[in-house]
């Protein structure tokens, strides 16, 4: 039929119209934008599965949008296999009558969402070009592109950690103080920038990226070596420190030249493990003493006279045990203060310390500055070791985690390594963990583990700018959740159910209406829903 004539349309009653658009709705909203390809499940004996990815084929949710207002979307994970898995339904007028109702309280406001990511190591680097080039790009998309999880926030260790396959700086020449033979590392220049530029040309906003340091030149330190206890030689203000503050300087320049640029750095990673005798690899102690006068009198003003004074600085980037403490004896000094803008949490040991007494302490005493995630892995524990394909339990700490931070203000959350080979590598020490990616090079495979859609449930909906809003729950429950207000006026909300019983429940949205729900048996969901 020739497309330019005009064709007889039946006159639709409106509400024939209406009931038409609406199935064509459903069908739509279902089909197309969620496109989600299953899972390609995998048992290895855990308590759940991984999804299985190649060159050609991954599981993806693809882009989504929302339904008009009137109609919601649900995503599910859960230990009975769901992965992002889709539903959608209709926002009631009257209640359901649940014996729970979680209520959104749109006018309690906190913080706002910076983002969420993973860290870009040598180990993560040397396993994702360990692929092919197609499943190389498969992997970098599933974190990446508009179709993946939107991970906007990469890490990247300033020269070597534990998972390097062995001990560097980037100025390794003994006594260079005007740091001339300063160079980035093959490991830089020929692994971790190329996959740093692939991953930013996926990513359809500016990748947030955040340099943290394990250790300075051995020359540098009291200790002579990378490892085990040791800090700068003399005191902030003195050739060691200015050094090091110039060191990070050069860090920014050398990746500026591959088009790189980061929106912060950390003042070192874990500056309590540089304290402590023995410690296994690289590390750089620092007292908040020495931490606090090395950013007044050299970090802040190096940084303020360089190319780069818009990069914010992060203190801490160790574990929250050492808050408000830490943050106090650093951010009372206006000299120091005057520099930062936030303070980096670890979340090794978090079950020692109540968030509201570490985290909620310190942003009410310092609500200026923000709170930020910056280090997470499974598997580290001398109890609980290594990689486990499929643990679905690894997630619920994952979810338990990021809800428990994002409840008590902390604006993004950065997991470990991208990406680990089998063993939970490499890593030069054998400190081996796990990862939310597991590849398998033999068979040009990669494992999506339980803790990638953890990440997703969070990573996926929660844009930069969306803000937490209150919600109240009608009675007692197992639930964990949290709310946001989008740039958009969209709502998310996420609730994990850790207990082994399926939870009903309602959720009203005073703007909207009522959502009937039912939360699994341990698992992870994601609402979302249109205001106007």
């Amino acid at each position: 039929m020739d497309p330019f004539i005009p064709v007889s349309v039946p006159n639709y009653s409106e509400k024939e119209f209406e009931s038409c658009y609406l199935y064509y709705i459903d069908r739509h909203w279902l089909q197309h934008p969620q496109r989600s390809n299953k899972c390609v499940a995998r048992d290895f004996g855990h308590d759940s599965v991984v999804c299985e990815c190649n060159s050609s084929y991954c599981d993806s949710m693809g882009s989504f949008t929302l339904p008009p207002l009137g109609q919601y979307l649900t995503y599910l994970s859960s230990r009975a296999g769901s992965r992002l898995e889709a539903g959608q339904g209709r926002v009631q007028v009257n209640s359901t009558g649940a014996g729970l109702r979680l209520t959104i309280v749109p006018y309690q406001k906190y913080q706002k969402i910076r983002g969420f990511g993973g860290a870009m190591t040598d180990a993560a680097a040397i396993n994702i070009l360990s692929l092919s080039a197609g499943t190389q790009d498969q992997l970098l998309r599933q974190y990446f592109s508009t179709e993946g999880i939107g991970y906007s926030v990469v890490r990247v260790p300033m020269a070597s950690c534990d998972f390097s396959t062995r001990l560097y700086t980037y100025a390794d020449t003994d006594g260079d103080y005007n740091l001339d033979n300063f160079t980035l590392a093959p490991e830089d220049i020929q692994m971790k920038i190329p996959l740093l530029q692939r991953a930013q040309a996926l990513s359809p906003h500016p990748l947030s990226l955040l340099a943290s340091a394990w250790s300075a030149p051995a020359w540098m330190k009291t200790n002579g070596a990378l490892i085990g206890k040791g800090s700068l030689k003399g005191r902030p203000g003195g050739k060691d420190y200015k050094t090091w503050a110039h060191y990070y300087i050069r860090f920014f320049e050398e990746y500026a030249k591959y088009n790189l640029t980061f929106w912060a750095l950390t003042t070192g990673n874990e500056p309590s493990a540089g304290q402590m005798t023995n410690y296994s690899f690289q590390a750089l102690g620092f007292t908040p003493e020495e931490q606090r006068d090395w950013v007044a009198l050299d970090l802040g003003p190096a940084l303020h006279a360089s190319s780069y004074p818009h990069i914010h600085i992060l203190i801490l980037d160790d574990n929250r045990l050492l808050l408000p403490h830490w943050a106090k004896v650093v951010l009372n000094d206006v000299h120091a203060g005057k520099y930062i803008h936030g303070v980096a949490v670890h979340w090794y040991m978090d079950s020692f310390v109540p968030a509201e007494i570490s985290l909620g302490v310190t942003h009410h005493l310092y609500p200026e500055y923000y709170l930020f995630g910056t280090e997470a892995c499974a598997g580290w524990s001398p109890l609980d070791r290594g990689v486990k394909l499929g643990s679905w339990n690894r997630a619920e700490q994952y979810a338990h985690d990021i809800l428990q931070d994002l409840n008590h203000y902390v604006v993004g959350w950065t997991d470990w390594n991208l990406a680990l080979d089998q063993t939970g590598g490499p890593n030069w020490v054998k400190n081996f963990v796990d990862s939310p990616v597991i590849v398998d090079a033999q068979r040009d495979v990669f494992y999506k583990q339980p803790t990638f859609y953890s990440m997703a449930h969070f990573s996926k909906f929660l844009w930069e700018g969306s803000q937490r809003v209150g919600v109240s729950a009608s009675g007692e429950t197992d639930l964990e959740f949290s709310a946001f207000i989008r740039p958009d006026g969209s709502v998310v909300l996420i609730i994990l159910n850790r207990s082994s019983s399926e939870i009903q429940f309602e959720v009203w949205d005073p703007a909207v209406g009522h959502i009937p729900c039912t939360a699994p048996a341990h698992s992870l969901l994601t609402l979302a829903w249109n205001t106007h």
